[in-house]
């Protein structure tokens, strides 16, 4: 996995600056809050994979999986105290996701006890969304249940395809047969469920592509997730494709399965609400949407990343701080030894200033469909606009505003494809 940045150096205690406390005669805004908690533990390390992960062989001593749940609780401690003493204490937690790695290689009471720590904590807002992700072949009708009875309310299956050469070559070990059944279980436990695919694995075709896609919808699923490939610099991937020993897709091969995706969810009535992303009305992310909102939220767990806004704006201009973001130590060892240690996890920050958020701000806000509100872009910005448009890859009714709301900037289907190449455009 590439470094982490170096950022700035964390206080002991984790305290945030002296600006992102609100001034004592205005209160912090409520802004939704998030909770982040990093599960780092899996089987085994699939080969495309640079996500913060460990399997029992490669932790060692003082990175005890049957503890974890009990460190990660010492973290949400020490969040409480952060953010209390900067006055930015949340009304109520929004949502919780679980990720990994593969949080459910925990006993299920652990994932409980450590929702119920948040729960306690901050407190829980009405109708908060609650989410584990899970391999298909690390839970059981009675763990789902479970979850259920302890507050969650979504599990995220890493499907990532129906075809078994392809999740060869992605070295998951989860049987595609099994899809329908841990569907069925989680919705018979009262879970919302999502599946996630992959597509553009050396070695699967269109129709591969086409019948992972299909499975899905098959299972009756109200929310699917399907990303691209990436083959990230020091995974096992990539050394085999530096070796010549597998070839990645082309473009237009990654193109085509994304408008297949999109022709097949659409049909299917999931309409897209994020880049990667479809659900039927009302089944949306809310976690992930908190993120591309720019909302705030704290991460629990070795490298885990976390962010608090300024809650106002403390000067004028492009340096002003807008911002703190944060993450831990990686390694699940470091990580307990120092919470134990009563010292913050933090590995580093970097403070952003206004200019930076903003540029994330557009980054991020273009990619849903609700689009961005040109408004917030520069002079620059706008005037580009009418030449994306020209390319089709903004949509011209909602650039001017038509049925009465305000313009926006949203990607057609050609934007999507090439959304990096309009936020560059919008923040020129």
């Amino acid at each position: 996995m590439p470094a982490l940045p170096s950022g700035i150096p964390v206080p002991d205690d984790g305290a945030l600056p002296a600006w992102a406390a609100p001034p004592a005669v205005e209160p912090a805004r409520a802004r939704p809050f998030g909770v982040y908690v990093h599960v780092p533990f899996c089987t085994v390390r699939c080969g495309y994979c640079d996500f913060n992960t460990y399997t029992a062989s490669e932790l060692g001593g003082g990175a005890n999986q049957a503890q974890y749940a009990s460190t990660a609780l010492l973290e949400v401690d020490l969040a409480a105290k952060v953010l209390s003493d900067a006055g930015r204490a949340p009304a109520a937690v929004s949502t919780v996701f679980f990720g990994g790695g593969t949080p459910t290689m925990l006993p299920a009471e652990d994932l409980a006890r450590v929702l119920d720590g948040i729960r306690g904590t901050w407190g829980l807002a009405a109708a908060a969304e609650v989410t584990t992700e899970a391999n298909p072949d690390s839970v059981t009708p009675e763990s789902l249940q479970v979850l259920a009875d302890a507050g969650f309310t979504r599990v995220s299956f890493g499907m990532q395809s129906a075809v078994p050469h392809v999740l060869a070559t992605l070295e998951r070990t989860h049987d595609p047969l099994r899809i329908p059944d841990v569907v069925r279980w989680a919705r018979d436990a009262g879970l919302d469920v999502s599946l996630d695919l992959i597509y553009g694995t050396p070695g699967e075709s269109l129709d591969d592509w086409r019948t992972s896609v299909e499975t899905a919808l098959a299972t009756g699923v109200d929310h699917v997730s399907a990303y691209a490939l990436v083959v990230e610099p020091g995974t096992k991937m990539a050394a085999q494709v530096r070796r010549g020993e597998v070839e990645l897709p082309s473009d237009d091969d990654q193109a085509a399965k994304y408008e297949l995706a999109d022709d097949l969810l659409t049909q299917a009535g999931l309409r897209w609400y994020e880049v990667s992303n479809w659900a039927r009305a009302g089944h949306e992310c809310l976690h992930n949407i908190g993120y591309w909102r720019g909302d705030d939220w704290w991460g629990i767990g070795p490298g885990a990343h976390s962010y608090v806004s300024a809650p106002t704006p403390v000067a004028d201009g492009a340096g002003a701080p807008a911002g703190v973001r944060w993450w831990n130590v990686k390694h699940p060892r470091a990580y307990a030894t120092r919470l134990e240690a009563g010292r913050s996890p933090g590995a580093g920050r970097e403070l952003l200033t206004s200019a930076e958020a903003h540029l994330e701000r557009v980054m991020l806000g273009v990619r849903l469909r609700e689009g961005l509100d040109l408004g917030v872009l520069s002079d620059a910005g706008r005037t580009a606009v009418a030449g994306l448009v020209a390319r089709e890859l903004l949509d011209g009714r909602a650039a001017v505003g038509a049925g009465g709301g305000p313009a926006r900037a949203v990607l057609t289907r050609r934007g999507r494809l090439l959304a990096d190449a309009v936020v560059r455009d919008l923040t020129a």
